[in-house]
């Protein structure tokens, strides 16, 4: 049982109950350990501020002095990241285009509709207020996305037609996948690449011609994948080769400040106001694309190779305004 369902059993076990609930009679309920009921006990009194009163020998209870105003769980109590996930994963599946692959998922969307329906108290969530806007989304290949997916989850080696995005060649690979990732609107595939005998990503909408093998993939532990492929920033990372300083004015800085750039980033406030990040990088490409977005409120600093990349780019942009 999730966390959300188990808020919503334990608050209609506690308003029905004339007596205290012991502890043990929760735990067979709730189908969680001891220390998880205290838990949820102590979320449903501090954070949702239900008047739950008794002890750990006694058992627990709602304290309703007054019957006209029995505690009721508030209409939408999840966090932001919770909200968004929801929602998210509510318009991807809507946005999934009605085939094998909607009809496949469509047990979680209603799944989701449920969860958001419990969080309004019994209203309506109006779902459509909210939006979660796709970004310069890319077109997928549906018969790539369903093979790369299947061989994820089936644990198979898996042979493609990749087309790189930077040189527009085309090779054909077969890999070990590892993990099909959504980042920015567009998935991504991890995998273990046989041709090349290392870990490489894939931009799942450059696949075609996808087919599934009966060799059982390689896997490749948890903490290598991570180190290679999230130990840098942006999506193609690698193993870092060093680490960029950005400066962002001061303006810039009240952004800057707040915003995820990487696990291991390192960030201050300078004197006069402007704001220093450092992240571990290897390939210069996607990170120089998201400083580029500040225009001339962000410079690299360091290192010198990076900064004359940034120099080159954008005096070919200019360039472009010279005609």
């Amino acid at each position: 049982m999730e966390r959300i369902e188990r808020i919503h059993a334990l608050h209609r076990i506690l308003s029905a109950a004339r007596y205290p609930v012991t502890v043990q009679r929760l735990q067979e309920d709730l189908e969680c350990s001891r220390a998880t009921v205290y838990r949820d006990l102590a979320y449903l009194r501090d954070y949702l501020m239900a008047p739950v009163i008794g002890n750990g020998e006694a058992g627990f209870r709602y304290d309703h002095n007054d019957e006209a105003q029995r505690f009721e769980l508030p209409g939408l109590w999840l966090s932001s990241e919770e909200l968004h996930a929801l929602l998210a994963a509510q318009q991807l599946l809507l946005r999934s285009g009605g085939g094998v692959l909607s009809n496949a998922l469509a047990p979680l969307q209603q799944r989701i509709e449920k969860l958001l329906d419990e969080h309004a108290g019994g209203r309506r969530l109006p779902v459509e207020r909210v939006r979660v806007v796709p970004h310069r989304t890319r077109k997928l290949d549906e018969n790539a996305f369903r093979a790369v997916a299947t061989a994820v989850l089936d644990r198979k080696q898996i042979n493609f037609e990749y087309r790189a995005r930077s040189t527009d060649e085309r090779t054909r690979r077969t890999v070990s996948p590892q993990r099909l990732t959504h980042y920015r609107d567009n998935w991504y595939l991890d995998a273990w690449d046989h041709d090349r005998d290392a870990l490489r990503s894939f931009s799942v909408d450059r696949i075609s011609a996808a087919k599934l093998l009966e060799e059982a993939a390689r896997d490749v532990p948890d903490e290598e994948l991570d180190r290679h492929l999230a130990s840098s920033y942006g999506i193609f990372s690698g193993t870092p080769k060093g680490w960029a300083t950005i400066l962002f004015s001061a303006k810039a800085a009240r952004w800057v400040a707040d915003e995820h750039w990487h696990s291991q980033q390192q960030g201050r406030y300078l004197p006069d106001g402007r704001y220093e990040l450092k992240v571990p990088y290897s390939s210069g490409r996607e990170l120089l694309m998201d400083v580029m977005h500040y225009g001339s409120d962000a410079e690299v600093v360091e290192p010198a190779s990076l900064r004359e990349q940034a120099r080159s780019l954008l005096g070919l942009a200019l360039s472009n305004y010279d005609r």
